[in-house]
């Protein structure tokens, strides 16, 4: 036996991968003065040291300075990451059974919170762009909702989505509050907006009442840890779910990781994230030419499709080429760079104030050697492959994938979403499936967005959608696999 992940942490610490994924600190901790011992440090709530859930003294003080650093009223440290957040701001903003307008790409953590409280959710969808990432929230669907649905008490959107689409947080904070509506934002992968450096700004200024940022995704924090910051929002109200929601032993060091982060944007922004946009605008011109991989600028969306796009989350377009999987393992295996997903034909590097020159180079030069290959064996892309399976790159070849806008299909409710989680299930083949009533969720990951939820009646295009995407390696949950029977079953209510 053996101690298996300190082992792999260790190795991955010590290789010379690049981490072009979260967390944001890019583990360069010394270069934000954290230098101690986590042993050291880990304590509990003893004397001098406050109590996260009634905080009075260094932990207040602590999320004072949060507060003043977003322009909120309060914050308040998670340290079960954003989840608990967006599960205490969505049960502290409505009562049982209350109607909620929820955008449908939201995490799956907004819809525990619809299922825990047994809201009642009336779904927009977003735009979807010519490429096919999810685009925007519109303040003329938030419209469109209210006048269909006058009693909506709550209004939750993602902005940005993980892609890095902005909404108008601004326009859509305006409707709801007309409509005596409150504005939870889920800004989970804009924690560093707002902050300079030509990116957007943060949804408590522009009028949101309960955001969640997620500061270990794009800033210098530890893994799991984010903020939850008031406007609107009643304190008293949030305290007590958070109460329910989060950890009743809360890490000092993770903690103090919070802080320290706080304390490193506070002091160093005005040159941080200036640094951060020029490396970022280097790069974006040396990968300018690409011919057969792409990578997404502002430019590209029209203002029908994103209000904003934040420019730190890298997105390359594979096109004709390959799939996503595998330009994701070329960059790991072959020039040492980890990116933080794949899709069926695009993938993912997040970029934070903590990269470097270097890294941003060696993603720039991968990306130019990688799409010269592609221009050699255009005429024959299977001798490519042939050339990286022999070198143990690759081992399947996938056709790139685009997901076509009507992937995201309005399937008919039936039944509550809580009542159906609740009911008694059955895993039926999928030739059975279509007709039935979801009991689960199913979601491509990425983008994230729920292709059913419990209460749907699932159909045929959604059976083929759903077993396409399986075929070509794309991440579907929701779903069970019979190894004997090599079929995939669908969860319907009985």
């Amino acid at each position: 036996m053996g101690i298996y992940m300190e082992k792999e942490l260790i190795n991955n610490s010590q290789s010379n991968i690049y981490p072009f994924h979260m967390p944001g600190h890019k583990r360069r901790g010394s270069d934000i003065g954290a230098g101690l011992d986590p042993y050291a440090i880990d304590i509990t709530e003893i004397d001098n040291f406050d109590n996260l859930h009634h905080a009075d003294g260094i932990i207040k003080d602590a999320q004072a300075e949060a507060a003043a650093l977003y322009g909120a009223n309060r914050a308040y440290f998670l340290i079960n990451g954003s989840t608990c957040g967006i599960l205490a701001a969505i049960s502290a903003a409505t009562k049982r059974g209350d109607k909620v307008l929820v955008a449908r790409n939201c995490h799956k953590a907004v819809y525990h919170a619809l299922y825990l409280r047994q809201l009642h959710p009336v779904f927009t969808y977003p735009e979807i762009t010519r490429t096919g990432l999810q685009g925007q929230i519109t303040e003329a669907q938030i419209r469109e909702a209210f006048d269909e649905n006058p009693d909506i008490k709550a209004v939750v959107i993602t902005s940005p989505t993980y892609d890095g689409v902005v909404s108008d947080v601004a326009a859509i904070a305006s409707v709801a509050h007309a409509h005596g509506a409150l504005l939870i934002v889920d800004e989970a992968h804009g924690a560093h907006f707002g902050f300079g450096g030509g990116f957007p700004q943060n949804a408590i200024a522009l009028g949101a009442d309960a955001v969640i940022v997620s500061l270990h995704k794009t800033l210098p924090a530890f893994t799991q840890t984010a903020l939850l910051l008031l406007g609107g929002m009643r304190e008293a109200a949030v305290e007590k779910f958070l109460g329910i929601y989060e950890t009743s032993s809360p890490s000092y060091v993770l903690m103090t990781g919070i802080e320290r982060c706080i304390h490193y944007v506070r002091d160093n922004k005005e040159t941080a994230f200036a640094q951060l946009r020029s490396r970022l605008d280097r790069f974006y011109q040396k990968v300018s030419g690409l011919s057969h991989l792409s990578v997404v600028r502002k430019s590209d969306f029209s203002a029908d499709e994103a209000y904003d796009f934040d420019e730190s989350k890298i997105i390359i377009f594979t096109k004709e080429a390959m799939n996503g999987h595998t330009l994701l393992e070329l960059l790991l295996k072959k020039y040492e760079l980890q990116l933080e997903m794949a899709a069926g034909n695009y993938v993912l590097a997040l970029a934070s104030v903590m990269d470097t020159d270097e890294g941003f180079d060696r993603l720039a030069d991968a990306l130019l050697e990688i799409d010269s290959q592609l221009e050699k064996y255009k005429s024959d892309f299977e001798e490519f492959y042939d050339i990286l399976k022999k070198e143990g790159i690759v081992h399947q070849f996938y056709l790139p994938v685009k997901m076509d806008t009507d992937i995201y299909q309005k399937l008919p409710a039936v039944m509550e979403m809580y009542d159906a989680y609740d009911a008694d299930h059955q895993a039926v083949y999928a030739f059975k499936a279509s007709g039935k009533v979801s009991g689960a969720f199913i979601n491509i990951y990425p983008p994230g967005i729920p292709l059913v939820v419990p209460g749907e009646i699932m159909n045929d295009k959604l059976i083929d959608d759903v077993i396409k995407a399986v075929n070509s390696a794309l991440e579907v949950d929701g779903l069970y696999f019979d190894p004997d029977a090599h079929m995939w079953k669908f969860v319907a209510v009985l």
